[in-house]
């Protein structure tokens, strides 16, 4: 056994673990024993609740607005009060309490202020991301990520249970058990996360300098970031990556229950299943295919990642129905959604802890997360009204947008031969 782990780069790195990266991935599973319980349903508990595709667009799109305002406020807020604090606050309001709106929702309009509450995530997205990597080994970066995305992924374990309630109770109170049941995981792992976890070095050290700062005046102090990002071509690149990784993950959770379930056929109690699968998928793909990833060369990786996804997305759109070969494609399609989803969501997170400068690391990432959702914000509602259309014509859109990461991709890399990221990074 401990000759495995000393082999395996990712298993070492889970077990040399120290501080704030070991308490934050540590605690990542009860994630997927609260929300990602829930996920499998979510779009379909609102139709179930008498809405329609393009109010659950709406919603969408109201999650993604109220994301890019915390977005932009969250480098101040979190310099203010520190990483490990904003953490914990944010977290109980975004996530502890939309699940239990969640879980008395009777239509639109709760959802509506659910998703302004939940909004708030991104900014124990950007704490929450300062705690787990600034006083990580910089090398281990890709390799914490992927235990990160591991851990999220163990949900589907427990998958099963989200279905027998379902086939049980049926859908709305099934939902409504899931949630509350998410609001006590969800908020204990809040609580032991602030309990093993301290500030990191860099949040003491922010927290000094900007004290006695007034708010207004640090929201100005954004220039200086704006500076550095628009001076570096690597955080520019990664910007870019995580608006198309983003928006193209936003309208598959949203959209692929919906295509699955009201253009294939796929019963509800059988929903579940698919996620399960994909997640296994994931993290067998982690052990075999992104734990060999070089996080000095990222090009080809990327290349793979958005050429999985796209085949992914063809795959589903050519389904019309069940039946052994509407299933048997559908999981060849979660085959390749796994592999570039993992991919993706991996690579994303370290072009952005790459290329970001550390001093101003948590002003750069509320920029990065406030440019994500500005750009992201339209495309929630416009989901919906192709939705309301054609069940597939989100995943066209999303095929169009995996393309535009593939040339943005080759542009970037458009460099003598041999030359790899850090190359890149250091001359940007």
């Amino acid at each position: 056994m401990k000759q495995l782990i000393l082999k395996n780069k990712l298993l070492r790195t889970l077990v040399e673990l120290r501080g704030n990266p070991r308490a934050c991935v540590y605690t990542e599973p009860m994630w997927g024993l609260s929300m990602n319980l829930c996920l499998p349903y979510a779009t379909v508990y609102m139709l179930a609740l008498g809405m329609n595709d393009v109010q659950v667009g709406i919603v969408t799109s109201i999650y993604m607005f109220s994301q890019m305002i915390f977005a932009f406020l969250s480098g101040a807020i979190i310099d203010k009060l520190g990483r490990r604090l904003s953490t914990a606050i944010f977290d109980f309001l975004a996530w502890s309490i939309p699940c239990l709106i969640w879980a008395s929702s009777q239509g639109f309009w709760f959802f509506v202020v659910a998703a302004l509450l939940n909004g708030m995530m991104k900014i124990p997205t950007v704490s929450w991301d300062c705690l787990l990597i600034e006083d990580a080994p910089k090398d281990k970066i890709t390799h914490i990520y992927s235990w990160v995305i591991i851990f999220g992924n163990l949900s589907a374990l427990f998958v099963p249970i989200s279905s027998v309630l379902v086939s049980r109770l049926t859908l709305a109170p099934a939902l409504r058990i899931l949630y509350i049941n998410a609001f006590v995981v969800m908020t204990a792992k809040i609580l032991l996360l602030y309990k093993f976890s301290t500030e990191t070095a860099t949040g003491r050290i922010r927290w000094e300098e900007t004290r006695n700062i007034p708010w207004l005046d640090m929201l100005k102090g954004y220039r200086n970031a704006f500076g550095k990002i628009s001076g570096s071509r690597g955080t520019i690149f990664a910007i870019v990556i995580s608006i198309l990784v983003e928006i193209v993950s936003m309208l598959g959770v949203t959209f692929w229950q919906i295509i699955a379930s009201r253009r294939i056929g796929v019963p509800d109690t059988l929903l579940p299943i698919f996620p399960m699968v994909r997640s296994i998928l994931s993290i067998i793909l982690f052990f075999t295919v992104i734990s060999r990833i070089r996080q000095t060369k990222l090009k080809w990786p990327l290349y793979g990642g958005f050429i999985s996804s796209i085949i992914g997305c063809l795959l589903l759109i050519s389904i019309t129905g069940t039946g052994f070969w509407g299933y048997a494609v559908l999981m060849l399609s979660l085959v390749f959604e796994a592999l570039g989803t993992a991919v993706l969501s991996t690579l994303r997170e370290s072009l952005v802890a790459i290329h970001a400068d550390p001093v101003e690391r948590s002003t750069i990432m509320a920029i990065l997360q406030t440019t994500v959702m500005l750009v992201s914000v339209p495309f929630g509602f416009l989901g919906g009204l192709l939705s309301d259309i054609s069940k597939a014509l989100p995943f066209v859109m999303s095929i169009a947008l995996l393309l535009l990461g593939v040339l943005a991709t080759a542009l970037f890399y458009r460099r003598p031969s041999g030359m790899n990221i850090s190359e890149t990074s250091a001359g940007a």
